[in-house]
């Protein structure tokens, strides 16, 4: 079956043309297509409202300008995010880190990854001291071959859903549940920690408010993106979250 948006089709030859930009997604295939989805349903929304420009990404550029708007963080909203993730704001923190990566691919959907990476951590919780060698057996990482051991390093320096797992844990404790990142699941193993000194508010502020502007702006956009998707006929393919197209 073909797929179609609005009755517009996503062709093979589309699909292969951007299927070179997409190269190291977990799967390469769904990220090629929901990216011409949701292109397609932008161009489509821009030209119900006579929304034009040279090219279609300035195309779509102008239709987010117009439709999308962001209120800037203002310092009230810094001095509450800042007052209450106090952890954030500590300079000189470090831990040391383990991991067990499980990766989906091509060959192997989330949910199938996601299966025997339950059964490894369970392994770990019944058997600790097995952890490395789980981790040459099982991980995706480089650093499987060092037992999952990524050394030393300080906030700022993993994805933000690791690091806030590790640097939760105590001293050679592992992370109750698997951690979905970018990179796939994770077991978290936390090793010795180094105690930092906060930065003060007036510091960061700067940052802080970068930082809140482009979450609304992340969350903003998923919203606008949903809604027209939602509004959408689409046959072929389901996007994830979408609501089912009408038969």
């Amino acid at each position: 079956m073909s797929i179609t948006v609005n009755g517009v089709e996503i062709t093979d030859a589309m699909i292969e043309a951007e299927s070179q930009h997409h190269q190291d997604a977990p799967s390469m295939l769904d990220a090629t297509i929901q990216e011409l989805i949701l292109r397609e349903l932008l161009l489509q929304r821009a030209a119900s409202l006579a929304i034009e420009a040279a090219t279609p990404e300035e195309t779509i550029g102008l239709l987010l300008q117009t439709e999308v708007k962001i209120t800037d963080a203002d310092e009230a909203a810094c001095q509450e995010y800042y007052n209450n993730n106090p952890q954030s704001f500590v300079r000189g923190e470090m831990v040391e880190g383990s991991h067990i990566l499980f990766k989906p691919s091509e060959e192997a959907s989330l949910d199938a990854v996601r299966e025997t990476a339950d059964a490894v951590l369970a392994e770990v919780k019944a058997n600790p001291e097995k952890f490395a060698e789980l981790a040459r057996q099982h991980s995706a990482c480089p650093s499987g071959q060092q037992g999952g051991d990524l050394g030393q390093f300080g906030r700022g320096q993993m994805v933000p859903e690791f690091e806030h797992a590790v640097f939760s844990l105590n001293a050679g404790e592992v992370a109750a549940d698997l951690v979905e990142t970018q990179f796939g699941l994770h077991i978290i193993r936390a090793g010795e920690k180094v105690a930092g000194a906060t930065v003060a508010f007036d510091e960061v502020k700067e940052k802080l408010a970068e930082f809140l502007s482009n979450i609304a702006t992340r969350r903003a956009m998923n919203q606008y993106l949903q809604t027209l998707v939602n509004a959408a006929k689409i046959e072929g393919y389901t996007l994830p979250g979408a609501e089912p197209a009408a038969v």
